[in-house]
């Protein structure tokens, strides 16, 4: 709520934390424009979620269809799930990582001194129903950027060692961001992202001012600073939290899936992908 300017942005990530089925958002940028911190202030944002507390993939306690292969075979046995209520997390995957601490792996050596597989959730896991954030995306080894939209895309993370596969639940709201300076992304990963937003530095004399003011008033109090802005935070966390109800109920006429398709094939976009984005988009911000 305090940040200056920069809507489209703030937009761009309040439309898919109310509908992750969007496809997430590249913010493209030069450095120096909040995109890191409109980001991690997210999470500030977003009405407490409920799920299993001892779950590593923190599975919503009542909706098995969603529910990791653990927690579905322990509410099979009659067990009553612990529940836990907290904030939704902004998961950060390094630009260093490497492909078992995304994915997670299997530790073979337990499965072979006791005879069962065991495995070690990575960041994918972590990041089940959080924001899952890549600074730096364009920056990251193009098998892990594969590996990653597509998880994003199935809501699924399956990992497979030495003839043995575990898979669990993957649904998190994927928020990239990078320096076009610093290098491009492959035209075929930019397409992955369902929204992509430009930011660039404020034009306007008075916006500048006022990221100054905030900036310095921040680093003298930063409690004084949050509570000054903590009404307008709430009144963000009541709307999206009503969006997310109100958001199935949303229909379209067969009108607006007509002008939908018309600016897809007016811009010559290839594929499907930008018709389902458009009018989930579209939905989402009704």
């Amino acid at each position: 709520a305090a940040l200056v300017g920069q809507e489209q942005m703030k937009l761009a990530l309040v439309v898919n934390v109310v509908n992750p089925r969007v496809g997430g958002v590249l913010i493209r940028g030069e450095k120096g424009t909040a995109k890191s911190t409109a980001v991690r202030a997210l999470a500030e944002l977003l009405p407490l979620q409920d799920s299993v507390a001892d779950c590593p993939y923190s599975c919503h306690p009542k909706q098995p269809a969603k529910m990791c292969a653990g927690c579905l075979a322990r509410r099979a046995q009659g067990e009553q799930l612990p529940q836990a209520r907290h904030r939704v997390r902004v998961v950060e995957l390094p630009v260093g990582a490497t492909e078992d601490r995304l994915l997670g792996t299997l530790d073979l050596e337990s499965a072979l001194s006791q005879g069962q597989a065991r495995f070690l959730p990575g960041i994918l896991a972590a990041a089940n129903r959080q924001v899952l954030y890549v600074d730096e995306v364009n920056l990251l080894d193009d098998h892990l950027v594969d590996a990653l939209l597509d998880a994003a895309a199935m809501g699924v993370n399956t990992v497979e060692r030495e003839s043995i596969s575990i898979s669990h639940p993957a649904r998190f709201t994927l928020v990239g961001t990078m320096n076009p300076e610093e290098g491009e992304l492959r035209p075929q990963l930019t397409d992955r992202f369902g929204l992509c937003v430009q930011v660039a530095g404020l034009s306007d004399p008075a916006q500048r001012q006022e990221v100054i003011t905030r900036r310095l008033a921040f680093e003298k109090d930063p409690a004084r600073f949050a509570r000054g802005f903590a009404q307008e935070g709430r009144r963000l966390t009541q709307a999206i939290a009503k969006a997310r109800r109100l958001l199935p109920r949303v229909r379209y006429a067969e009108e607006v899936l007509a002008r939908v398709v018309a600016v897809v094939l007016g811009l010559g976009v290839d594929g499907h992908r930008g018709d389902l984005t458009l009018l989930k988009t579209a939905v989402t911000l009704a």
